[in-house]
């Protein structure tokens, strides 16, 4: 199963997209930080790949500097990475799949209860 999120950068909190501020998003190169924060990136033009372990994330590049991205992902364990990623550089997170933004902080509060488990996980392997 896959479900779309979108990664935005804004001085805004976001609580709703519905309340989304265009004038507090901030433009980013989402493209080169997602590119160099995995190991294994198939390319194909301007469609990208990033395969991890029981997940994949697919995106588009941009080729420029925006304010937000929409990524499609498989495996829950693509979300634990992104919301690490997006604490990282203060990016938001919006999950189409439940219609609202990320809690990064406690993910748990969007039904991601595994993702502490994961993140032990991801630091007891280095």
């Amino acid at each position: 199963m896959s479900w779309d999120i979108v990664l935005f950068n804004s001085k805004q909190k976001i609580e709703s997209v519905s309340e989304l501020d265009e004038n507090q998003l901030e433009p980013t190169d989402f493209d080169t930080i997602l590119e160099q924060s995995f190991d294994q990136i198939n390319k194909d033009d301007n469609h990208r790949e990033i395969i991890g372990t029981d997940f994949t994330i697919d995106f588009f590049v941009h080729n420029k500097p925006v304010s937000n991205t929409m990524l499609n992902l498989y495996g829950e364990n693509g979300l634990f990475e992104l919301i690490e990623l997006a604490k990282k550089h203060n990016w938001q997170i919006y999950d189409s799949g439940i219609g609202e933004m990320i809690d990064l902080e406690n993910p748990e509060k969007n039904g991601f209860e595994n993702h502490r488990k994961y993140v032990e996980h991801i630091f007891n392997r280095k």
